[in-house]
């Protein structure tokens, strides 16, 4: 499983981004709807052991539309946590979608300054994304994992 070597994620790590007052939002596409709403609730859960009770959520349609919106949304946040679910097909589509998220929510992190938890699964098939979906049977929680490295990065770099 991808999660091999992940680092632990401690407590006081999370609770200093709710101490500093620190803004979360959710950037979350809406395709595979039982996918998104584990990665959404993962993240939720995040925040609140952060003390961050109701980081806001921006839906949007689909994975390709994340970076637009982390972008516009990056000026008025401490972190974007963006998700979204691409499971490969039969055509190319499955890498333009893939790559195209993934630099262009590069891009935004890079040139705002704002962290960007990546919680975008890249999927053979609907099993893999729903064991990383943080659901109940599923062995991995990215939308737990992603918000939690957005604010512990948005911590990081407040100590500078």
């Amino acid at each position: 499983m991808s999660g091999h070597g992940a680092p632990v994620i401690g407590a006081n790590e999370l609770v200093a981004a709710g101490k500093a007052g620190m803004r979360a939002v959710i950037v979350a596409a809406s395709w595979h709807t039982q996918i998104m709403d584990g990665l959404i609730d993962g993240a939720k859960r995040a925040a609140k052991d952060a003390g961050i009770q109701t980081p806001d959520i921006v839906r949007v349609p689909g994975t390709f539309e994340l970076p637009v919106a982390a972008a516009r949304l990056a000026q008025d946040y401490d972190t974007v946590i963006a998700l979204g679910v691409v499971i490969r097909g039969g055509t190319p589509h499955f890498d333009y979608v893939c790559q195209g998220a993934t630099l262009g929510l590069t891009d935004v992190s890079v040139r705002t300054g704002v962290p960007v938890g990546f919680g975008v699964l890249t999927c053979d098939n609907e099993e893999q994304a729903i064991a990383r979906a943080g659901l109940e049977g599923s062995v991995e929680d990215k939308g737990y994992e992603a918000m939690s490295a957005g604010l512990q990065t948005a911590v990081a770099l407040t100590r500078r």
